[in-house]
């Protein structure tokens, strides 16, 4: 089979890629010193995290020159998010950092104050002019497909200024602001996006560089021409997994974490099977999932951390699935069965290497955030959320927040953040906050959802996955109070999570709240409605959505 060569540098989910690659018939080796570089042909970079973490690890190990000489070499060269990065200047995210300088600019933070960062999502890659023919596609990419981007900092598109030079560009837009989404010029390509995990778009962008096909005719379609660029909203499909009472991992659901069948064990209540991760995974892959969260609710604690069950449930799923996977449940600093102690930071580590692109955390933030408010809001260093992130970037680390309404007569009853609610409590009262909780919701404290968030963005979390013990198992809908209020908290994306029961509950959500995506679980574990389904309905409703696509 022909051979590509990577890079690694310990760059987070790298297995998608080996992945990817193998998948369209070529075989991967991987560079392990700087002499190796010159004998590789095919060269890619892929890279996440933080832009002067990255280039800094390549000078250290004595790569930058000879990744430079490779590209003069014109030799094939493809860069992948912090890999297209690299080649630029420099970066807002680190000005004492110097990039390749192989192309010209700076990267800049996104700026609106009212959009979420980092942006997360499926976005366009609309092909500008510059070396390649108008028409043309450049290196497979088409208007009509959608590319996954994670990212806090861009290239900031400005006509013309990259063109001059030869570059041909792919741009895409967040909100107002226009950035680089590729570019490309003679043996150098480079994606902000991920192609690995752009499912089958994506796949066609890494084969036509593994083939050299920079250019090629686009389909006169009239989709082409009517193509809608931007952000799309994303739909998650959400698996909690866990071990029933014959000992095997399956895919369960409950009414506010009741996972047993009526009567519970002690009636002979077995615990609920709804199907096999992996087998499931694909099938919303299929479906058109944009993500796949798997929550691991048992934490397998009687077993050696490197043979957790939920490492091969990812190696088995990134094998077909090419969309971004997180794993939530066991994060955090742990003893192991021989009496060694692992960090969470390593444990994350282990998940990022079999498949995973993001890690959750429950209830350990929660404890973090009260510590983080105790030491008056300074940070420890040391938690799991800001080990993680440091090493691989905060779009890495999601924290699951489970919180429940505590009904209030008059906000000077708490001192906790309260909202005046449309549904009044038990006593008629019209105000409440958002207790959160642990444990899977069992444990309730005296810290609200506000505290929590607002903590854990300062810690460095990328994401929040914002779930409801209130709403959870009742099919009502999401709690767009409860979001709203989140979203007014923070910058960071919010996940809508709990209470979705049909397709309208998604479009509610999306036209309701400013939240980012929405997740689903129990309606399309039951087969009650599937994620095409949810994505068709919004699609009707006027809404931006990705729908999946099967063929390279």
């Amino acid at each position: 089979m022909p051979t590509v060569h990577l890079l690694d540098y310990v760059a987070g989910n790298v297995r998608s890629l080996v992945n990817a690659i193998e998948k369209l018939g070529w075989t991967v080796d991987w560079i392990k010193s700087p002499e190796e570089v010159s004998a590789a042909e095919k060269l890619i970079l892929p890279g996440v995290g933080h832009f002067g973490y990255c280039v800094s690890q390549f000078a250290k190990a004595g790569y930058t020159e000879p990744i430079i000489a490779h590209i003069r070499a014109g030799k094939p060269f493809m860069g992948i998010c912090v890999g297209l990065q690299a080649l630029f200047e420099s970066s807002e995210e680190d000005l004492s950092a110097a990039g390749f300088g192989v192309i010209p600019g700076r990267l800049d933070r996104f700026g609106d104050k009212d959009k979420s960062v980092p942006h997360i999502g499926w976005n366009s890659a609309s092909t500008s002019s510059g070396d390649h023919v108008a028409g043309d596609s450049l290196y497979g990419l088409r208007p009509d497909s959608k590319y996954y981007y994670v990212h806090s900092y861009a290239m900031p598109y400005r006509e013309g200024e990259l063109e001059k030079d030869g570059w041909a560009v792919a741009t895409a837009k967040y909100g107002d602001e226009e950035f680089v989404g590729a570019v490309a010029r003679d043996n150098v390509f480079a994606t902000q996006f991920h192609p690995e995990k752009s499912g089958a778009a994506g796949l066609g962008v890494i084969k036509a560089f593994l083939e050299g096909r920079k250019r090629e005719a686009l389909p006169s379609a009239p989709s082409l021409a009517s193509a809608k660029l931007g952000l799309t909203r994303r739909v998650i499909a959400c698996l909690d997994v866990r071990t029933n009472d014959q000992g095997d991992l399956v895919v369960t659901k409950g009414d506010q974490y009741d996972v047993r069948e009526k009567g519970g064990v002690s009636a002979g209540g077995a615990v609920r099977n709804l199907g096999k991760p992996v087998d499931m995974a694909r099938k919303y892959y299929e479906q058109g999932a944009d993500e796949v969260t798997f929550l691991n609710i048992t934490s397998f604690r009687n077993c050696p951390v490197a043979d957790l069950p939920m490492l091969e449930i990812l190696r088995r799923t990134s094998e077909t699935v090419f969309v971004p996977l997180t794993i939530g449940g066991g994060i955090r600093d742990t003893v192991d069965t021989d009496g060694t102690r692992i960090s969470a930071l390593d444990i994350a580590t282990l998940y990022f290497k079999s498949g995973a692109d993001k890690v959750s955390i429950g209830s350990d933030a929660v404890t973090a955030a009260e510590e983080f408010y105790a030491r008056g809001k300074t940070l420890a260093g040391t938690t799991a959320i800001e080990t993680i992130s440091a090493a691989y970037g905060i779009q890495a680390v999601v924290v699951s927040v489970d919180p429940k309404r505590v009904y209030v007569s008059s906000p000077s009853d708490t001192a906790h953040h309260t909202i005046k609610t449309a549904f009044l409590g038990p006593k008629d009262e019209e105000y409440c906050w958002y207790q959160c909780t642990t444990k899977g919701g069992r444990e309730g404290r005296d810290f609200d959802v506000w505290q929590l968030v607002t903590a854990v963005e300062a810690m460095g979390a990328g994401e929040v996955l914002l779930n409801c013990i209130d709403k959870d198992g009742t099919n009502s809908g999401y709690d767009l109070e409860l979001i709203n209020d989140v979203k007014a908290a923070i910058r960071i994306p919010v996940i809508a999570s709990s209470g979705a029961g049909n397709p309208a509950h998604f479009a509610e959500v999306f036209e309701k709240t400013s939240t980012d995506a929405a997740l689903g679980a129990g309606m399309f574990h039951r087969g009650e409605y599937t994620v095409r389904q949810v994505k068709d309905y919004l699609q009707e409703q006027g809404l931006l959505v990705r729908q999946f696509e099967d063929t390279i």
